[in-house]
């Protein structure tokens, strides 16, 4: 309906930029919120139902306009691939930069993606077809060194062994005694977790696999009073996706992907909030910070 969009969702770690999903239109909400499109790494597809991926071919044909040169990776469902060459073979289309196509078994929970900055791991999803979720884990990031407590004379080689977590040792010619590197430093944040469901029927089994995540996305495309229809489609309730949140003891719930038979979405946001209080609604062009 009017002012929804297909699914797509856009994760920053750090430098890194990180599509999720890429219904038809994402290229244009991506470009209205002023995000730039060369610098996505790593695009992940969970299923091939056309809201998720139909805005996948645009996007790399404009990436390809606008001269991008660095390869991009393209994670997803097995048949992804197909779909694409055989797009690009039948419109005459070739890109510029190398595409890598990772395929995921989306029947196991499995690492399918690491970089410097995240690992990722998919999520089994109980579809109409196959069906994956992503969870998403930021790398341990290094401590924090104190700059009031180094003391003066170190060389770049020292700082840098004690930024890597090693002590060091005395220096008999300067006479400095000893430093470990817990002396100068304060132990670095946890890292961050996210993890994203796409459509799926309501499956408990989910809590475990995403416990204690920081900030949980799970579907709930129908109302409680829909349960039957929701069985019937491969899909979730509100109430349903609160359940897994509160098994899973998550620190925060965003519900979506809302059927276009509710105009209005209060509704989904109390019968959520009832059993998982810090829920949100995951509605158009919303900024989440972890």
């Amino acid at each position: 309906m009017t002012g929804r969009h297909p699914t797509a969702q856009l994760l920053a770690v750090g430098e890194g930029r990180y599509l999720i999903d890429c219904g038809e239109g994402t290229q244009w909400r991506l470009l209205e919120h002023r995000r730039r499109l060369i610098s996505l790494r790593v695009i992940f597809i969970s299923h091939l139902h056309g809201d998720h991926y139909f805005g996948l071919f645009g996007l790399l044909g404009t990436l390809h306009l606008q001269g991008r040169q660095e390869p991009l990776t393209v994670v997803g469902p097995p048949g992804l691939d197909l779909v694409l060459t055989t797009q690009a073979f039948h419109s005459g289309n070739s890109f510029g930069f190398n595409i890598t196509f990772v395929p995921v078994d989306t029947e196991v929970h499995t690492l399918v993606y690491e970089d410097a900055l995240v690992r990722v791991h998919s999520l089994p999803m109980r579809h109409r077809i196959p069906c994956c979720g992503y969870l998403f884990e930021e790398q341990p990031r290094r401590d924090k060194l104190l700059k009031e407590a180094l003391p003066p004379g170190l060389t770049p080689a020292e700082l840098g062994q004690l930024a890597q977590g090693h002590d060091l040792p005395a220096n008999p010619e300067t006479g400095r005694p000893a430093l470990t590197h817990a002396e100068v430093s304060v132990p670095a944040a946890l890292p961050r977790r996210y993890a994203f469901c796409s459509d799926t029927l309501y499956t408990p089994g989910l809590a475990k696999l995403v416990r204690g995540v920081e900030l949980l996305y799970h579907e709930a495309t129908f109302l409680e009073d829909l349960r039957e229809r929701a069985a019937q489609t491969h899909h979730s309730t509100a109430h349903q996706a609160a359940e897994v949140a509160r098994a899973a003891g998550v620190g925060r719930l965003l519900i979506g992907h809302f059927s276009s038979r509710y105009k209005q979405l209060a509704m989904h946001l109390h019968e959520a909030q009832a059993v998982f209080p810090n829920t949100e609604l995951a509605i158009e062009g919303l900024l989440v910070t972890i």
